[in-house]
């Protein structure tokens, strides 16, 4: 297993990865990239210059979960939605992109741009995941009491070993 990210020579940050581990991270990038389709917008050429999309907030907890409302006043976050969402999934998707082009077996070194996106893209992973496993704040503790036969453990193991990449990542970052 990745003995996770360190600091490398002028701000770059450096991890080996071994193919089943870069396999794991290709696939679950992968699925980010299915599932934050590029952002909308209005056929009017000023809203597409502008990133203006709809307002609504999607019904797949994972999407919401990515894309919160911004302020509780439901009339507040669409209108908050319609001016960023676009943008944001497009920045989401480079995000992914990035990890996805970077991601190889052996020694890596990312630049301090790439390991930002990386972060980003690591948390957006973690968040779809555990949204889907419906992990708690027990994460760990459910983690202990499973058997290796739980055919829950693999996501679950892989969801603690994203939380720990992502952890060692930003230490070597600051």
């Amino acid at each position: 297993m990745s003995s996770g990210f360190r600091r490398g020579h002028g701000g770059s940050v450096i991890t080996v990865f071994d193919a089943a581990e870069v396999s794991i991270l290709r696939s679950l990038v992968s699925q980010i990239l299915g599932l934050i389709e590029p952002g909308e917008t209005g056929d009017d050429p000023l809203e597409r210059a502008l990133g203006i999309g709809p307002s609504e907030q999607s019904a797949d907890p994972v999407l919401a979960r990515l894309f919160p409302s911004a302020y509780e006043d439901a009339e507040q976050s669409a209108e908050f939605r319609r001016y960023t969402e676009a943008t944001l999934r497009d920045g989401k998707r480079a995000d992914a992109q990035t990890m996805l082009d970077s991601a190889e077996p052996g020694r890596v070194e990312l630049t301090r741009e790439q390991a930002q996106a990386w972060m980003r893209a690591l948390n957006d992973v973690r968040l779809a995941l555990g949204i889907r496993l419906e992990v708690t704040e027990e994460v760990h503790d459910e983690i202990a009491g499973m058997t290796e036969d739980d055919p829950r453990y693999p996501a679950f193991v892989t969801y603690d070993w994203l939380t720990y990449l992502q952890d060692t990542l930003v230490r070597a970052l600051w």
